[in-house]
């Protein structure tokens, strides 16, 4: 009898054991640190969800210090998460990014500025000093400056100043700039943890200007498409990773405490995290991974009218692909 119990566990743990040995392995290059803006991966790693779908996925964060797409480009990464400008101004310069999946439908971009500088409207911003986020992130700002007639030269009755932002949120609180670049699920709740009450600020959403880009899309490097185990391997992380978020976007307190067991660092903290969770569950919603051609469309236009320097300078043709999410969704 023992021997049948010990011959039993031994095969229960062999087909455990060539189960794991058969995962394929994913390598996931985030945009920025670990943070519930990434929630659905990880949601789906703790939850089983790529295991289900025989997959073995890794992870990587980012930071100020990490270029997604020379990640990729040197073959750190099989896909990587970033926002469209950046994606299409790399494959305009030569880098072959391909959109396999969008997760994020809306903008969380904004300009964040104190009330009482006499900023009621876009037309208000004209003889300010504005902070704006640059490496790509600075063309819908200027796509929508160019659309206002607003010269972005320097401050006059016609024009503003541009403050190169960093990572943090300083120029506003110290009175260096009138208006920031924010994001709805980051920055802006930065200023008010600071003390600056929502009263004292406006705030200008991209995505109500017409001039908001698609962010925290999926890009693989389009040769690899062709490869059908690649494909294969793609199509069951992107169903995988749509199943995280949406679970995400159900049960968002527990997503962004999944989150804060992955974050090493130990730097978020349960607050912030559950409230970035819970405006983060705004952007995904309504997209079920699939790119809305529209939505592409509409980014492609702004990012071409960038002012004098636009990210991308023609039609990016090959840029999307619904071969995955077409495979993984239905």
């Amino acid at each position: 009898m023992m021997k049948k119990l010990l011959s039993g566990a031994v095969a229960a743990f062999s087909l455990a054991a060539s189960a794991a040995l058969a995962a394929d392995e994913v390598t996931l290059q985030l945009k920025w640190v670990t943070q519930a803006q990434f929630a659905g991966y990880y949601v789906a790693k703790d939850k089983g969800f790529y295991e289900e779908e025989g997959l073995d996925v890794t992870i990587l964060p980012g930071g100020p210090d990490i270029a997604p797409t020379q990640v990729i480009a040197g073959g750190g990464a099989d896909v990587t998460v970033e926002w469209m400008p950046a994606a299409l101004a790399a494959r305009e310069k030569g880098l072959p990014l391909v959109n396999i999946a969008q997760p994020f439908k809306s903008s969380g971009m904004m300009l964040t500025c104190w009330k009482d500088a006499g900023i009621a409207a876009p037309e208000d911003l004209k003889n300010r000093t504005l902070g704006v986020w640059f490496f790509g992130n600075e063309f819908p700002f200027m796509s929508w400056m160019s659309q206002l007639g607003i010269s972005t030269d320097g401050k006059s009755d016609s024009g503003v100043e541009v403050l190169k932002q960093g990572f943090n949120v300083d120029p506003l609180l110290q009175r260096q700039a009138d208006c920031i670049s924010t994001m709805t699920y980051n920055e802006y709740w930065q200023v008010i943890d600071a003390g600056v009450t929502p009263e004292e600020l406006v705030t200008f959403k991209y995505e109500d200007q017409g001039v908001a880009t698609l962010e925290d899309g999926l890009y693989v490097l389009e040769e690899n498409l062709s490869d059908a185990a690649f494909a294969d391997k793609m199509e069951r992380f992107v169903r995988a990773s749509m199943k995280g978020w949406k679970y995400a976007e159900e049960n968002p307190d527990e997503a962004a405490e999944i989150v804060l067991e992955n974050d090493a660092t130990g730097a978020q903290t349960e607050e912030h995290q559950k409230r970035m969770m819970g405006e983060i569950a705004k952007l995904t919603a309504g997209s079920n991974g699939a790119l809305d051609p529209a939505d592409f469309n509409r980014t492609v236009e702004t990012l071409l009218a960038g002012g004098s320097d636009p990210v991308i300078t023609k039609q990016p043709d090959g840029a999307w692909t619904h071969q995955i999410t077409d495979a993984a969704l239905n």
